[in-house]
């Protein structure tokens, strides 16, 4: 069955962004197609029609294929909670928590499953295109391997090794991961990629043709440095940290921040900076505060207060307008109890007291998609989340949920401060809609005395932006190369 395997040098050269644009080249050549990444280690997730979690990377790449994603697309998610210990999601659902070593010597129980799933998602498609994790030169895991080589040779798919040229040292990147596989793992490898370049291209042949008579293997392609409305990988992504237009959204860059992806969206507003906090130096005046989600909601905390931004947020509240997501809704609330010490050591912690809420850590996640109504408009997203809020007299619901995993049902989320400048809810993707958005930004840029704006559809930039990710790829990639090594005709 043909199928192609994207490989890299390191951790973000560009695999994931490589394997969107392959997919929608597929799509666009009539194919039907399929990404696939068996082990993601990612904070970014988002949850199916099914209400099962994945991660966002291979969502996009479903997008790119035409296809609604699910999880047999990325059957593993690491979620690190700590430096040591991560939440793995099996087929999105939780499995448990585990340090490095740990994970490493249980991979081998889900190498079998991963061959099963694999050969059924063969039967579905014309073409799978299959994303590596890290470098397959982590030569110290390759025992136990399930996401690089050891993939490959369980699905036997043939593979491009991706170098970035934008790190500098790309050449010696490419020879040394090839001169770190054995024999057969190099015989697997059919070419090269070189991606991120700048400049002029007649000058980098000449250490092309020298890097293809050391390492004996063709250049499939150069691929420019590009910038597109498209999410970013969670290593991959820089954060902004300047005022760049005259609406200022700030949002407190937290250790474990995730779901980052939910101000995506924002960013599309051609007025609106969307910059992000790690210190008091750096907090100014924003028109918004955005306090994020997070994989330790009680450890992050702790390190807000430590750090002085707490009280700086407390104090802005008295003034301005501050939005918790999941874990910083949370955050905002009276007390935050762990009894089963799910995220924490600590069995109740103090929140920042801006909404009447108080938060008890559950053992089983809540992983829904959902539609909302709220004051003034209908929104949907999805949550991901371990806490269940409960309100006191001077809170008021936010939401009004009536669809969860598309069978209906009532129930209320978030909550909104006395003098409604302080918003909570568990609901990512919020902004993504163009309603709620578009609301809640002219709020504010009525605030400053701006004209009011139409917002734009986030989904329909997306679809435009793949497109041109795909001419760009496409110019760039030999591929009737790629076509040939997979066994087909283009």
């Amino acid at each position: 069955m043909p199928k192609i395997m994207l490989q890299g040098t390191g951790s973000t050269v560009g695999k994931s962004i490589l394997v969107t644009a392959l997919c929608r080249i597929f799509k666009q050549d009539g194919y039907s197609v399929c990404p696939y990444k068996s082990q993601n280690m990612a904070l970014n997730s988002y949850i199916t029609h099914d209400g099962k979690e994945m991660g966002r990377a291979q969502v996009l790449q479903a997008y790119a294929a035409g296809l609604e994603p699910e999880v047999y697309m990325n059957p593993i998610l690491l979620k690190p909670s700590s430096d040591k210990k991560c939440q793995i999601v099996f087929n999105g659902k939780v499995y448990g928590n585990s340090t490095a070593m740990e994970y490493h010597n249980m991979k081998l129980q889900f190498a079998e499953k991963l061959k099963e799933e694999f050969e059924k998602i063969e039967k579905q498609f014309d073409i799978i295109v299959i994303e590596g994790a890290g470098s397959p030169a982590e030569i110290n895991l390759r025992e136990r391997d399930i996401v690089n080589m050891g993939l490959a040779e369980m699905v036997d798919a043939p593979v491009l090794l991706v170098g970035d040229i934008d790190k500098g040292g790309v050449f010696a990147s490419l020879a040394g991961t090839l001169l770190l596989l054995s024999d057969d793992e190099k015989n697997r490898v059919k070419g090269t990629i070189i991606n991120k370049f700048r400049g002029d291209i007649d000058i980098l042949k000449p250490g092309i043709n020298m890097l293809e008579d050391i390492i004996h293997k063709p250049c499939i392609g150069t691929v420019p440095y590009f910038t597109l409305d498209l999410e970013d990988e969670d290593g991959a992504t820089t954060f902004n940290k300047e005022k760049t237009n005259d609406i200022d959204i700030a949002i407190i860059k937290l250790p474990h921040i995730s779901n980052f992806t939910d101000f995506d969206a924002l960013k599309l507003e051609e007025d609106v900076s969307v910059r992000y906090i790690t210190s008091k130096e750096e907090f100014g005046n924003p028109d918004l505060l955005i306090i994020p989600g997070t994989k330790n909601t009680i450890e992050d905390l702790l390190k807000l207060r430590k750090t002085g931004l707490e009280e700086m947020i407390k104090n802005y509240s008295k003034q301005g307008m501050v939005m918790g997501i999941c874990g910083g809704y949370q955050m905002l609330g009276n007390i935050l109890k762990d009894p089963y010490g799910v995220e924490s050591n600590c069995e109740e912690t103090k929140g920042m007291g801006l909404l009447d809420v108080d938060t008890v850590f559950e053992k089983e996640k809540v992983t829904t998609r959902v539609k909302a109504k709220g004051h003034e408009c209908d929104i949907y997203g999805y949550e991901i989340h371990m806490g269940i809020c409960t309100y006191g007299e001077n809170a008021k619901p936010m939401f009004s949920i009536y669809d969860c995993n598309g069978e209906a049902q009532e129930r209320l989320d978030g909550a909104v401060s006395k003098e409604e400048n302080v918003l909570g809810t568990y609901i990512h993707g919020i902004f993504d809609g163009v309603e709620f958005r578009e609301k809640l930004i002219n709020k504010l840029r009525a605030k400053k005395g701006i004209e009011l704006k139409k917002s734009k559809d986030y989904e329909n930039i997306r679809e435009k932006n793949l497109d041109m990710l795909a001419d760009i790829v496409r110019r760039s990639l030999d591929m009737d190369k790629i076509y040939e090594i997979m066994g087909l005709k283009k």
